[in-house]
Order: structure tokens, then C-alpha cells, then sequence
């Protein structure tokens, strides 16, 4: 428990001077996690902390401040008066040494320093070879690369978390944010090798309507463009199951148990088996793009600047993998 201060002590508390020598850079930045996350468990995970030493962090912050930081709403932890004080001076001080950092980078050229690369799930087909090969023009530098589901993307790019963010759908982004389309994303309708719709041509997608159809969870944006797909063109599918990632789509399109519309990157390594062939369905494959993004407000460093000019310079690599990949599991 904390011990009582008198008045004098409860001044000399709030001065700058105490806060300096009692607060730490990792309790505010714990501060703004929680915050932004709104529970000491996702904060925990994100910093590759314990929750008990994420408890006892805060409890030291709010016994330097004179005041109880969090209370508990339902499920989720909010801020106090106080709390949303400190977190906002937590969220000045963070970003002025990101920018710090940036500029301290930039005075070093792009012989070193750090990138930062959020993705979602689906982009890790794509983007670590195109960071690797960025590497390998920049050998000198430090990479980040954080894959996660659209909800834990939308966060870290709405607390500014990372340099650059790839991903499919940007119509649920809430920040204003710079977009820029750089390389395709088609989805393709998969089948098993042996199902009898695989030898056929110009197949109309109504007929898809008698098969079974294996599906992402919702939230995914592979299933949202599917879906609405379908719904144009006044087709419901025969869902069998929802999976929770490509790969366990394609384990269960190779098990027979059916048919599945997926993103072709994600199809790239299957062309070394036989297991799996695109469909020849009328309106496949959706033409998707992958965008990278940033905050407006975001204050870019040179590494940053020359990786967004690199992934523009290498889209035709990208496409010409892909185009490959179709042409093989098409004739498979």
C-alpha cells in the first residue's frame, strides 16, 4: 500500500522534478498500451511482458502521480480523470521519440536504422520476401515485421504502432491515412485435384451454389469479397464450415470436404503438388489489391520512404510469381 503523504509531499509529487526520478519510460509506455487496448492481458501480450509485472508497473505509476490510474467496466479497464492525463502526456512523450528516432535515423542515411512493418494475416505470403529483398539492398538496417488479425492491425495502426501497414481492405480504417495500391491480391476458386469440376471451362458461378463451401471466420476480408460476390450475382453458397486461416482451408479442400475461394499468394507453393487446381468459374478470379498505409500525421523516415519506393519498383515481380503460380496449378 502506498504511503500517506502530507500536503507538502502531495506537491513535491505532482512537480516535475518527482515524476522524473519516480516514472519510467516502460510505464508509459504500458500506459498508452492499455489504453488504447483496453485490458492489461492484450497490453501484456503486445509488450512480451507478464501480467503481473504489467500490474505492478501501473501500481508504481499511480503511486508516483498521487492517484488511481484504471477502473474496471465490465470486461474492459478505462481510464480515470487522472489516468487519461497521464496517458496523454504518456502518448506526446512516445511520439516525440519516435520522431527522435526518425530523425536520428535519417542523419545516418540508409545505412542503418529500423523498420517497422505491420501486416495482415494473409500478407505474410507477400511481404517477407519483399522485405527480404529489401534487406538485401539495405543489409546495414534493423527490421520489425508483426503479422496479426485485422482487429489487432486496425489498433497498432490507430496508435501509430509501426512505419508501414499492408492490407487488403482499408474501408474500416478510422485514421486518417495516406493509402497507396501497390501489387494485386486476386482470389481464385480452389478445388482438389480430382473433383469433377476441375477439367471443365467457363463454369457459371451459379452452379458453385451446389457444391460445398468452406469459408473464413467472419471478420476476414477474403470472406467479405467472396460473399458479396456471390450475392451480385444472386448465388448462396452451401456453407460446410468456417476456418480460421488459409492454411487450414486448403488442408480442408485437399480432405474433400470442398471448394473455397482464396487469395492466389497463398496458392504460390502449391504448385510444387498436385493436390489443389483453380476453377475455371465465370467472374474469377475478384480482383483484389494490397495497400500500403500510414498515418497522415505520421512523420516518415528515409528507410521508410525508400521501402514504400521499393515495393512500388518490385510489383511486376509480384505479379509475375503469381501469374506463374496460375498457369501451373491451372494445367496441374
Amino acid at each position: 500500500m502506498a504511503d500517506k503523504r502530507s500536503r507538502g509531499d502531495l506537491t513535491r509529487g505532482a512537480s516535475a522534478d518527482y515524476l522524473i526520478r519516480h516514472t519510467t519510460l516502460r510505464q508509459l509506455q504500458l500506459m498508452e498500451a492499455i489504453v488504447r487496448l483496453g485490458s492489461f492481458t492484450r497490453a501484456a501480450e503486445e509488450l512480451f511482458l507478464t501480467q503481473p509485472t504489467v500490474s505492478m508497473q501501473v501500481k508504481k505509476l499511480a503511486e508516483s502521480v498521487d492517484a488511481p490510474l484504471f477502473q474496471q467496466v465490465g470486461r474492459n479497464v478505462v481510464p480515470t480523470d487522472a489516468g487519461r492525463e497521464v496517458h496523454q502526456a504518456a502518448k506526446q512523450i512516445l511520439d516525440a521519440l519516435s520522431n527522435l528516432e526518425i530523425k536520428l535515423a535519417d542523419l545516418k542515411g540508409l545505412r542503418l536504422g529500423r523498420l517497422r512493418l505491420g501486416v495482415i494475416t494473409t500478407a505474410k505470403y507477400v511481404a517477407p520476401e519483399l522485405l527480404g529483398a529489401f534487406c538485401e539492398r539495405y543489409p546495414g538496417i534493423d527490421v520489425s515485421l508483426k503479422v496479426t488479425n485485422r482487429e489487432r492491425l486496425m489498433e497498432r495502426l490507430a496508435g501509430n504502432d509501426d512505419d508501414i501497414f499492408i492490407l487488403g481492405r482499408v474501408d474500416e480504417v478510422t485514421v486518417d491515412a495516406v493509402v497507396l495500391p501497390f501489387a494485386p491480391n486476386p482470389l481464385v476458386m480452389v478445388a482438389r485435384a480430382d473433383h469433377p469440376l476441375a477439367r471443365e471451362k467457363s463454369i457459371p458461378i451459379q452452379r458453385l451454389a451446389h457444391e460445398f463451401f468452406l469459408l473464413r471466420e467472419p471478420g476476414s476480408g477474403i470472406r467479405d469479397a467472396t460473399l458479396r460476390h456471390f450475392a451480385e450475382a444472386g448465388v448462396k453458397p452451401r456453407v460446410r464450415m468456417q476456418l480460421g486461416s488459409n492454411e487450414a482451408i486448403k488442408h480442408a479442400v485437399v480432405g474433400g470436404l470442398g471448394i473455397a475461394a482464396l487469395s492466389l499468394h497463398s496458392l504460390v507453393l502449391e504448385t510444387k503438388n498436385d493436390q489443389l487446381v483453380l476453377l475455371d468459374v465465370e467472374g474469377f478470379p475478384i480482383e483484389l489489391n494490397w495497400n500500403l498505409v500510414y498515418p497522415r500525421n505520421r512523420e516518415l523516415s528515409l528507410l521508410a520512404k525508400a521501402f514504400l519506393e521499393f515495393a512500388s519498383e518490385n510489383v511486376s515481380e509480384i505479379r509475375g510469381r503469381l501469374e506463374e503460380a496460375g498457369r501451373l496449378l491451372v494445367s496441374s
